[in-house]
């Protein structure tokens, strides 16, 4: 049987794609964005998605969920968010916004995980944060857990992502288990200054999304993030294994059915015409002045790509960066490729959520090589699964906050997406004006 784990804050799902594509059986994540929760049902039909806040989740109603019994959890993982702010006199665990933090211990201890993984933001790691992490690994000790250290920063392009994207990585196991390692690097990243001899250069921007259709090519797209198309190009190895072409691009993860002639989550973005002329004229690897976006190197690797805010802190859509070779910014599907997710795997139908959920996600060849090290250390052999698993109802993916609410039965979270964010929109002779006033001060 497959070892069985445990996604806690599992977003869209790119550290549990990573995980069953290391061998895990991810058998239930818990989310309390019902958006994402919808995309997270449509991608993992058969993991138990529980769609509520892990305050006050007890081991026993997770374990229901996820019709496991009592049978031992592998490894739990996930990404709490957290202030990581030390107050003065107070220590950093007892501030009330970085409760979840201690739920996500508390929860890890009641399921008797044997492994676990907790992922965060590298500023964790500098000033006073080093405190807030000492608490946490102390938090862990107390609760039975042996923590691996000195704690590590891993970056998802040494892992064979086109992307730059630094994460911490705490690795922990029960007192009296092995503890697992870090992941060495797979590859060089493609900008790598000094590469380490013997390992391959990894994948760059044009590995990544040169073989992908133009979505402006089809009206299609206006309206909606799906078209049929023949016109994917020739693949680099990179995108042949997204595009599930290449011998082992399953991993150890279960088979999807899906439509490879179908390009997904690429609704156009309506660009103006002076946006695309700037868009245009902008060198690759380098920022365009007005709208501060990067535009992509193709021997190069991405920028980081960010999520945007969310829903109650205002719904401001993520900053995606231009195309190297077309005027305009890279869809959901062209930033999924860049943060490594397969292209059965879809995100939310609009730009706003999708943008949102791979910003968020942590990507699936870092997640994949985590998980690699988890399973070593439980001293499991992976095995290939042979069941196929279908896709969930498309219709999980158009649904807006109310309707993702009601399917899963929960109150819908307060959200100022559909209402004025009190922003103001400049004009276009304003952006037009700021432009020559920039060409000014660099000329």
């Amino acid at each position: 049987m497959r070892p069985i784990a445990i996604d806690l804050f599992a977003g869209a799902g790119g550290l549990s794609l990573g995980f069953e594509q290391a061998g895990f059986d991810v058998v239930a994540a818990v989310e309390i964005d019902p958006i994402h929760c919808a995309v997270h049902k449509f991608n993992f039909p058969e993991t138990a998605v529980i769609p509520r806040s892990v305050v006050g989740l007890t081991a026993a109603e997770i374990r229901v969920a996820a019709g496991i019994g009592n049978r031992p959890v592998d490894c739990v993982f996930g990404g709490p968010p957290c202030q990581g702010f030390s107050l003065i006199g107070q220590r950093a665990l007892e501030d009330p916004r970085n409760g979840l933090v201690l739920e996500f211990v508390r929860i890890v201890a009641e399921l008797d995980a044997k492994t676990f993984v907790f992922e965060n933001v590298k500023g964790l790691t500098v000033g006073k944060h080093k405190a807030f992490l000492q608490e946490l690994v102390e938090a862990f000790d107390r609760a039975g857990y042996a923590v691996r250290l000195p704690w590590k920063v891993l970056d998802a392009a040494d892992y064979g992502t086109p992307q730059h994207r630094q994460r911490l990585i705490l690795l922990g196991a029960k007192k009296g288990l092995a503890l697992p390692d870090y992941p060495t690097p797979s590859v060089n990243a493609a900008d790598a200054r000094k590469p380490v001899k013997g390992l391959p250069m990894g994948p760059t921007c044009a590995d990544a999304i040169g073989d992908l259709p133009d979505a402006d090519g089809f009206f299609g797209l206006v309206d909606s993030d799906s078209v049929r198309t023949t016109g994917f190009g020739k693949p680099s190895a990179y995108a042949s294994e997204l595009r599930c072409l290449s011998n082992g691009a399953w991993h150890y993860g279960y088979t999807r059915e899906w439509e490879p002639g179908l390009l997904t989550s690429s609704a156009r973005t309506d660009h103006t015409a002076i946006s695309r002329r700037r868009f245009g004229a902008t060198e690759p690897g380098s920022v365009e002045p007005i709208s501060r976006f990067f535009k992509l190197a193709p021997q190069g690797l991405c920028n980081t790509l960010r999520a945007g805010t969310d829903g109650a802190r205002g719904a401001f859509t993520s900053p995606r960066p231009i195309h190297y070779k077309l005027d305009r910014c890279i869809t959901v599907r062209e930033m999924a490729r860049l943060h490594g997710f397969p292209d059965w795997f879809r995100l939310h139908a609009t730009k706003w959520h999708g943008a949102r959920q791979v910003g968020n996600a942590v990507p699936a060849p870092l997640a994949r090589a985590i998980g690699e090290c988890a399973i070593e250390a439980l001293g499991i052999e992976p095995v290939r699964p042979e069941k196929t698993i279908r896709l969930g109802d498309v219709g999980l993916l158009y649904m807006d906050l109310s309707e993702a609410s009601e399917h899963f039965s929960v109150a819908r979270p307060n959200s100022k997406r559909d209402r004025k964010s009190g922003a103001k929109k400049r004009k276009q002779e304003e952006i037009e004006a700021e432009h020559k006033r920039v060409k000014i001060v660099n000329g």
